[in-house]
């Protein structure tokens, strides 16, 4: 710990006398500091053992030293230190009275004892009191640096929560608690969710303090937390926090900094491996969707658990600004230019996704294979999981803060598409990846966030042709027919979805249409005239029967 008076006193070569505040012994020492000056106060920081022989002080006068002394303690001075035998034999009354009416510590110091001896005594103190703590923050390092080795991340938290005698946290990119220590700090760590949610908003490295006996945010809890963020990319993908009941010391510093090193390591890997994992993730889902499940297992291994063994989901997403943006680099790169530039999350939407699906693995344990693709985004999924049940909700809650008026249509360029597979297994990969195809292409088509294929299959197949293509297709081919009734020379259009609903059965649908059955017939034989195409044909009642639909009234 840093010298403090009481350390000063009991030094046996200096030789101090406590004169006054003999309870206020125990304040550390900055620094010591000689000065004549009638005022120093401008000169001080705060902390300082000031040490005098009042050769421009007035000591004897009561309302001078008054004065005197409560301006030093008004700025911070620790103690003042008097020298006897040089100015004035012994330690004047009237600064003794002003130092205890103040609380100030008063030494005096004998004529044989300098003041360079005090400053050097300081001085030494000081030097001794940061070796001591550099050499704790080295052992603080190898113990931190042991304890990841032999217990990851969660070991290391446990010794650094050793080392501040507090409690440290690890966050993922969510803002989620993945681990703590010890075990009852879960519940604070909850608590500062939002804050670590803010400190991912700020470019990395990114730090914060929360909490503590003062702050208002936090009156529930009276620790004094520090926020880090880890990670060496642009947004930070966890972070780390550290309570402890006062401010950290040189060497709880030395920890924490050591902390975050271990946990950038530990949880983000290089760019080259990254790549790596990335090229055997594509392979493995080329494996798979090529029919070829055996050899996507021999090629994973143990690197996705049982995910290739038990029922999974395939999810497709995409967005309009990835689609932008690999067109772009596509036109750029086949002109011979550079690619252009994609800012520090190429992704976007997308890669949101990403950490929302990998966070809710990771906090569920389960495996997760997410594989770009281009301009799409591809991910192999647990059934039933925690990974699919955030991306779903993910998705909902894009959709709900959407505004009505607003549509994918509508060139919101970030907007997320996500299409989901019913639930397959490794042998019919590449038709659950045409299923995710198709409920993505609904879900752009209905101007729809997510759409599950299940609930496409489950449907009415009318609303899969509810777009502009065969909206204009029906209104072609019922044009004829409309412009006729608009004469006011029968009811074609009517006659036609009568007859239709009632399979050709003329009785029923001249019922329905309240004329006689043949008038019905005459009906449909203009029908048959105008369309120049027979009613006995399926198609011709398929196609009819389809534009009927797509053109009626919601």
């Amino acid at each position: 710990m840093p010298p403090t008076l009481a350390s000063l006193v009991h030094h046996s070569a200096l030789k101090l006398t406590v004169r006054a505040g003999e309870d206020r012994l125990d304040v550390p020492v900055r620094w010591a500091h000689v000065s004549e000056l009638a005022d120093p106060v401008p000169y001080m920081e705060g902390g300082e053992l000031l040490l005098i022989t009042a050769l421009k002080l007035d000591a004897g006068d009561p309302e001078a030293m008054q004065r005197y002394v409560k301006r030093l303690a008004g700025a911070g001075v620790v103690g003042l230190g008097f020298a006897v035998g040089v100015n004035y034999d012994d330690v004047p009354e009237a600064l003794v009275a002003a130092a205890r009416q103040e609380g100030l510590p008063l030494l005096e110091v004998p004529r044989r004892t300098p003041f360079l001896a005090i400053s050097k005594a300081v001085s030494a103190a000081i030097a001794a009191d940061q070796y001591r703590a550099v050499t704790a923050g080295f052992a603080a390092q190898r113990e931190l640096t042991r304890r990841t080795l032999a217990d990851g991340p969660e070991g290391l938290l446990a010794a650094l929560a050793a080392q501040v005698d507090g409690w440290a946290a690890l966050y993922d990119a969510s803002g989620a608690v993945v681990a703590t220590a010890p075990e009852w700090a879960g519940r604070r760590a909850a608590r500062l969710t939002a804050d670590v949610q803010r400190l991912r908003e700020r470019p990395a490295p990114a730090s914060s303090v929360v909490g503590g006996a003062g702050n208002t945010e936090h009156p529930e809890n009276a620790d004094r937390v520090e926020l880090h963020s880890l990670g060496t990319s642009r947004r930070p993908r966890s972070a780390l926090a550290v309570g402890t009941a006062a401010a950290l010391g040189t060497a709880e510093r030395y920890a924490v900094h050591s902390a975050i090193a271990l946990l950038t390591l530990t949880t983000e890997r290089s760019r080259s491996l990254h790549e790596a994992g990335l090229r055997i993730d594509a392979a493995v889902l080329r494996m798979l969707l090529a029919g070829e499940p055996d050899h996507a297992r021999t090629v994973a291994g143990d690197l996705y658990g049982g995910l290739l063994d038990a029922p999974f989901r395939m999810i497709v997403a995409e967005s309009p600004a990835a689609r932008n943006r690999a067109a772009a680099a596509a036109a750029q790169t086949a002109a011979g230019d550079a690619a252009p530039e994609t800012g520090g999350d190429p992704l976007g939407t997308l890669g949101a996704l990403v950490e929302v699906v990998e966070s809710a693995a990771a906090r569920a344990g389960e495996a997760v294979l997410v594989v770009p693709d281009g301009e799409r985004l591809v991910v192999l999924a647990t059934d039933g999981g925690a990974a699919v049940a955030a991306c779903v909700e993910h998705a909902s809650a894009l959709e709900a803060a959407r505004p009505a008026s607003e549509s994918l249509a509508g060139g919101d360029e970030e907007s997320l598409v996500v299409g989901l597979s019913a639930p397959s297994g490794p042998i019919a990969a590449s038709a659950a990846y045409k299923q995710a195809q198709q409920a993505l292409s609904v879900a752009r088509r209905r101007g729809r966030v997510c759409v599950e294929h299940e609930h496409v299959a489950a449907g009415s197949v009318l609303p899969l042709h509810a777009d502009d293509a065969v909206r204009a297709f029906a209104d072609g081919l019922l044009r004829a027919l409309r412009d006729h009734d608009a004469t006011g020379r029968g009811d074609l259009v009517a006659s036609v979805r009568a007859w239709l609903s009632r399979h050709g059965q003329w009785d029923a649908a001249a019922a329905d249409l309240g004329v006689h059955r043949h008038t019905l017939r005459y009906r449909m034989r203009r029908v048959e005239e105008i369309l120049g195409r027979s009613l006995d044909d399926p198609d011709v009642r398929m196609e009819l029967w389809l534009a009927l639909k797509a053109t009626a009234p919601d």
